[in-house]
């Protein structure tokens, strides 16, 4: 009993000197608002930045392989002379690798290219267009919400009709409704026969709904398909993926007919690979936020330091007080660990909330998203830093000699 007494009295007497003090409590407690907003505000921004990624990547479909002429990757280290003279794919393509892979449940051929689309007076301009085969919509993963999609059929015959993703249809039709309209592509006249399911942002940039799909053939008829061909190869599971992966290769290989030294002149693409680049823009943010975070918390651990040998010496005669009225040394020192802790807790809920506002700005400009265990974090790290570098002083005070104490003036 008397332990808790003890535990709730130095609370009290804590709360009471922090209040006595505020400013002064303030500007210890503020190096600590910094850290922990910092440590909040690099892991809401991680954290939005996986989550986004993860919806991103549905889609563009799971388990699938994309077969190009250039690779994804980009950057000075890309060797642009090397794929520039390569050959490039074929819409024929589609049917060999269809036929003679085992593991690919899906293959299917797009082009795209940004593009402005009208509807009467209404128009939308960067509008990703994709020139594509019947069966896209399996291979990428999307589902339609209302009308249907293009079938085989129509796109053997170039049929001048269209899919629309939701921005699009906003951008477009307001409140009308879009099945059945006419909108211009490329000044050609192209029907829509339906509407995308909403998708989102890809990588929290680019609008994933401010799109079309029409006829692969359709789309040759207008901007040409001597270039620019993209094969995507969609798998079962990841299992089948790995496998078939390597599957792919040699059908392409056996395609192009390249001997067993020449190297591939085509490119096998995945998602997975912008997981990697990622990975490098995550340790970026977190080396960078976490040291000057570190450093923040190092300089208000020494504030909370300094400022608690000032609060001991400042109430000698109270510690001298209380230990001529029975109060123990370990009393004493939870006292002044208790103040020190609570300096630093406070600092910690100010930097929450700050990082909560700031999180909130954030996502409206990139991708943040605040997560509740790296706040338990935080508000650990607070405690940690309250009694490590409120030890010392804590210590000195449940050590001093209660005579001299009640001596001091």
């Amino acid at each position: 009993m008397r332990i808790l007494n003890s535990f709730s009295e130095g609370f009290k007497i804590s709360l009471r000197a922090i209040r006595t003090n505020k400013v002064r409590s303030f500007l210890t407690a503020l190096c600590i608002i910094i850290g922990i907003t910092m440590v909040t505000i690099v892991d809401a921004i991680t954290t939005g930045i996986d989550t986004t990624f993860e919806n991103s990547m549905a889609i563009m479909g799971t388990n699938v392989v994309y077969v190009e002429k250039w690779p994804w990757q980009e950057g000075p280290n890309l060797e642009w002379w090397k794929y520039k003279n390569r050959r490039e794919m074929e819409l024929d393509y589609v049917e060999q690798i269809d036929e003679f892979s085992s593991y690919a449940s899906n293959v299917s051929a797009s082009a795209n290219r940004s593009v402005s689309v009208k509807y009467q007076d209404q128009a939308a301009s960067g509008v990703g267009l994709n020139g594509a085969t019947a069966n896209y919509l399996e291979t990428q993963g999307l589902n339609i919400v209302s009308g249907r999609m293009f079938v085989e059929q129509e796109v053997r015959s170039g049929a001048k009709v269209v899919v629309i993703g939701t921005s699009l249809m906003e951008a477009l039709f307001e409140d009308e409704t879009p099945l059945g309209k006419v909108v211009r592509i490329g000044g050609q006249k192209f029907r829509v026969i339906g509407i995308l399911e909403k998708q989102g942002n890809f990588l929290g940039m680019g609008d994933a709904d401010n799109r079309a799909i029409i006829p692969i053939n359709a789309y040759g008829q207008i901007y040409g398909l001597r270039s620019g061909i993209q094969i995507g190869v969609k798998f079962p599971d990841k299992e089948s993926l790995a496998e078939g992966e390597y599957e792919v290769e040699g059908i392409m290989r056996r395609i192009r007919q390249l001997d067993a030294a020449e190297e591939n002149d085509f490119t096998l693409n995945k998602p997975e690979a912008f997981k990697e680049q990622l990975e490098g823009v995550k340790a970026g943010i977190y080396s960078i936020g976490f040291i000057l975070s570190g450093l923040s918390l190092l300089v208000g651990g020494i504030g909370v330091m300094n400022i608690m040998f000032v609060s001991v010496r400042e109430r000698t005669k109270e510690i001298g007080i209380r230990k001529a009225v029975g109060a123990k040394s370990w009393e004493i020192l939870t006292q002044f660990l208790l103040e020190a802790i609570a300096i630093c807790l406070a600092g910690g809920i100010v930097g929450v909330s700050l990082a909560g506002l700031i999180t909130i700005a954030i996502n409206q400009v990139f991708v943040a998203e605040m997560n509740v265990g790296v706040v338990i974090v935080g508000f650990t790290i607070c405690t940690i830093v309250g009694l490590v570098f409120g030890f010392i002083p804590a210590f000195k005070a449940a050590k001093s000699d209660p005579i001299e104490s009640l001596r001091f003036e």
